[in-house]
């Protein structure tokens, strides 16, 4: 008699609010087996004690490797293996350049970019062994085109894609999928107290970085994504036979898709003429 395939475990970073929580609550309702972090694990608690036997709360901050690699072998040594690790955790950083902090810079880029990195590496022994799994990483619209005022948020997600890029293509034949989310903008507390403001202002910046932080402000609570639907177009991307590189989630982000490649083509078109000069002239 055939055994019955295992519900597959997820691994989600940052699940005490916001996209994570509307996910990790979405993957137990379906049955499925989770491991949800949180730098502060007893925010988890009812998720535990919905989901007794599917769910296990840890506590990670993924800017320490210690505490990802000890998070791995937790996850493994519950439900014995990891299909869908999902980087999520993480935080805004908004003000003009000249305006942040070594120290702000150096802690976002750990949060955003670093953090997810060492998850990524933690899992891919496990993932490697089994030839199968998915690793998700949240992006940003920000990578789609940046704002004034998100040079480092914004750099480290594309950073994260750039390296999610690559990794596809190095796991593409040992069956391990990479799946980048472009979310625009979803009622979170992102924009509230995920979000922090650079300490040093500067009035040049009013009219550019400035006014981007009013524009959030005033947006907060009243972003138009549904973390809810977020979490069901992540879940069935990642459950299709052929998920995407990239999912772009709401309308604002896949208008804004939409609007960059014309940009990016009008560009091309108007200045190829300078660009293909510059190869060597062939020999005739």
């Amino acid at each position: 008699m055939n055994e019955q395939p295992q519900p597959p475990v997820w691994l989600i970073t940052g699940c005490s609010g916001g996209l994570g929580r509307a996910l990790a609550t979405h993957v137990l309702a379906r049955g499925h087996r989770l491991v949800a972090t949180s730098r502060k694990p007893t925010q988890l608690d009812d998720l535990v004690a919905r989901h007794p036997e599917t769910c296990r709360a840890l506590a990670l901050d993924v800017t320490e490797p210690s505490q990802v690699k000890a998070a791995i072998a937790q996850a493994v040594a519950a439900f014995g293996r990891i299909d869908v690790v999902v980087n999520n955790a993480g935080y805004g950083l908004v003000g003009a350049l000249e305006e942040l902090s070594d120290e702000q810079i150096a802690r976002n880029l750990d949060a955003n970019f670093f953090g997810a990195l060492e998850v990524i590496r933690a899992a891919l022994p496990i993932l490697r062994a089994q030839h199968s799994g998915h690793i998700v990483n949240i992006s940003a619209a920000a990578v789609i085109s940046n704002y004034a005022g998100f040079s480092i948020y914004g750099a480290a997600k594309w950073a994260l894609e750039g390296v999610s890029e690559s990794l596809s293509a190095e796991l593409k034949p040992l069956g391990i999928k990479v799946i980048i989310v472009q979310p625009g903008p979803f009622r979170t507390e992102f924009s509230g107290r995920s979000l922090e403001r650079a300490g040093n202002h500067i009035a040049d910046y009013d009219r550019s970085s400035g006014k981007f932080l009013r524009f959030l402000e005033t947006m907060n609570g009243r972003q138009p994504g549904d973390p809810d639907k977020a979490a069901d177009a992540i879940i069935g991307a990642v459950e299709s036979n052929a998920p995407p590189l990239r999912l772009v989630l709401g309308k604002y982000a896949n208008d804004k898709v939409r609007k960059k490649l014309a940009s990016a083509a009008s560009e091309l078109a108007a200045w190829e003429h300078l660009g293909l000069a510059t190869d060597f002239t062939p020999n005739l």
